[in-house]
């Protein structure tokens, strides 16, 4: 039965009509995830993700104008989960070491994976791709390498931003983790999460002091003048 609060809104069960909106679409998108991890994305259709989320088609169109629309939420609704909780560890480790902290902001982002790897194969296995959601993909991991960057700047200085390093190193990073994230999760590495954060934390760490140790150098290396200077 429906009841009108004292603002005014209706409800029904309790839940007004916008909370039921939000509902309807998280079961879309968990639909989606489920079949673009599957790689069963580019024979997806409307009426198919809309019978797999239980719900009648016409609520499709209340919160997705297509199917573009409905990969790229996925996408953009895992990567800001990811950065999320990778930047909450982070400012939550902010006292602790530097080893800590890189501890901390790597076993939140494998948490995320972890609890759901559909997750990791469609953010950083690049299942599924289309124009939209590959544009997407590309913009979630560019942020990621931009939390990483402004990490690497607070702990090494300036050094690193004027070499090229500061962007062929983060690149780097983002990219092996991924691929030593999805190895894990698809269990080709076989090793325990506890273990996976400690090697990819130690690699994070050691990538970080060896790129600033090259960018410092780069910078005390004497400038050879040119003929005619």
């Amino acid at each position: 039965m429906a009841r009108v609060s004292s603002a005014g809104v209706r409800s029904y069960g309790g839940e007004s009509a916008a909370e039921r909106a939000r509902r309807r679409r998280s079961r879309l998108i968990d639909a989606a995830l489920t079949a673009m991890a599957a790689n069963r994305w580019r024979s997806a259709t409307v009426a198919g993700l809309c019978a797999e989320a239980q719900l009648n088609k016409r609520y499709f169109y209340e919160s997705f104008t297509d199917l573009d629309a409905v990969a790229s939420a996925v996408i953009d609704d895992v990567a800001v989960e990811v950065g999320h909780a990778a930047v909450a560890a982070y400012l939550g480790s902010v006292e602790l070491t530097l080893a800590d902290q890189a501890r901390a902001a790597v076993d939140a982002v494998v948490g995320v994976f972890g609890a759901d790897p559909r997750k990791a194969l469609v953010l950083l296995g690049g299942v599924a791709d289309t124009p939209a959601a590959h544009m997407r993909r590309n913009d979630a991991m560019k942020g990621l390498t931009a939390i990483l960057v402004g990490h690497a700047r607070s702990v090494h200085g300036v050094e690193l931003e004027a070499d090229s390093l500061a962007s062929t190193a983060p690149a780097f990073v983002i990219g092996g983790t991924a691929q030593a994230i999805l190895s894990w999760v698809d269990g080709t590495a076989a090793v325990d999460r506890g273990r996976l954060v400690e090697d990819i934390a130690s690699l994070w760490l050691a990538l970080g002091e060896s790129a600033a140790g090259i960018a410092r150098s780069r910078l005390e290396e004497p400038q050879v003048s040119t003929a005619g200077d």
